[in-house]
C-alpha cells in the first residue's frame, strides 16, 4: 500500500464511536501526553458533536515514548480500561489532564472512569496491555504516520490543518451528500 493509506482496516479491536455504515471514518493517531494532540482533542470531539451519525470516529494509540515519558503507560492504561468497557471515558480524562500522567493518576482516571482500578494497575505492572498498543503503534508507521496528532480519512491520511474550521469543511467535502 502506499504511504498515506491506513493499513490495518477499522475492526472489532478498534475503540469506535459512530456506526460502521457512516460516509465518514476519522482515524487518529495520537498520544496521550502530546500536546498537539491535547490540542487536537477539543476539535475531535465537536466534529463527533458536528457530523453526528454522518461520522465513525476511530482512536489508535501512537504513543511517542522517546518524547513523551508517560504516553506509553497511558495507552497502556486506556487499553486496560477498554478490558472492563470504559475507553471513552478513560480517554477523554488523560487528555483532560495530559499535564499529569503518572501512574497513581492513571489508577485515580480509571476510578474516576468507572474501571476497576486495580485490575488497570495489574495490567500495567504486567504488560497486559503492551502488545495492544504495539500493534497500533505498527499499523500507524506502516501506514505512514509521521507524528501526532496523524489522521486519516477514509483510508487516506489528511494532511491538512486539523483546526475545527478546515478539518470540518474538508469532511464535508469528502462526503457532501452527508451534509446537513
Amino acid at each position: 500500500m502506499a504511504q498515506g493509506t491506513l493499513t490495518v482496516p477499522v475492526g472489532p479491536a478498534d475503540h469506535v464511536i459512530g456506526p460502521d455504515d457512516a460516509p465518514i471514518t476519522v482515524v487518529e493517531y495520537g498520544d496521550y501526553e502530546c500536546p498537539y494532540c491535547g490540542q487536537a482533542y477539543p476539535v475531535t470531539k465537536e466534529l463527533i458533536n458536528r457530523f453526528g451519525l454522518r461520522l465513525r470516529f476511530v482512536f489508535r494509540n501512537l504513543p511517542l515514548a522517546d518524547m513523551h515519558p508517560h504516553a506509553q503507560h497511558a495507552a497502556e492504561a486506556a487499553e486496560a480500561a477498554a478490558l472492563q468497557d470504559r475507553f471513552w471515558p478513560m480517554h477523554d480524562l488523560l487528555y483532560e489532564n495530559q499535564q499529569n500522567l503518572q501512574d497513581d493518576a492513571l489508577l485515580d482516571y480509571a476510578r474516576q472512569a468507572g474501571a476497576d482500578a486495580e485490575a488497570v494497575e495489574q495490567a500495567l505492572v504486567q504488560g497486559a496491555t503492551r502488545k495492544r498498543v504495539e500493534a497500533d503503534l505498527e499499523s500507524a508507521l506502516r501506514s505512514g504516520a509521521n507524528g501526532t496528532p496523524t489522521f486519516f480519512v477514509n483510508g487516506q491520511r489528511y494532511d491538512q490543518s486539523w483546526d475545527l474550521q478546515t478539518f470540518s469543511s474538508y469532511l464535508d467535502s469528502v462526503a457532501p451528500e452527508a451534509s446537513q
